[in-house]
């Protein structure tokens, strides 16, 4: 399965966050519903989940083993010394 980026897995999961303050805030508002639903649907098609809370599980532990990387030496590097 084809992983997306870690930018557009933070940005996806960015919103997602920012619209279930939202949702928390005004649950009857149609349009934050709209969007929060909107973007529940793209995070869990991105991460291939069924449901958002999966799908969100799933991207944090994504990007922390690409961050993880991120701050650990190549194993390449570390292997030829």
């Amino acid at each position: 399965m084809l992983m997306p980026s870690e930018e557009v897995i933070t940005d996806v999961l960015s919103k997602y966050r920012l619209l279930e303050r939202g949702m928390f805030r005004d649950p009857s508002d149609p349009e934050i519903r709209a969007r929060f639903h909107d973007t529940a649907y793209t995070l869990c098609v991105l991460m291939g989940r069924r449901t958002p809370l999966e799908a969100v599980r799933v991207a944090e532990s994504r990007l922390a083993v690409l961050r993880d990387r991120k701050k650990s030496p190549d194993s390449d590097t570390m292997a030829a010394g």
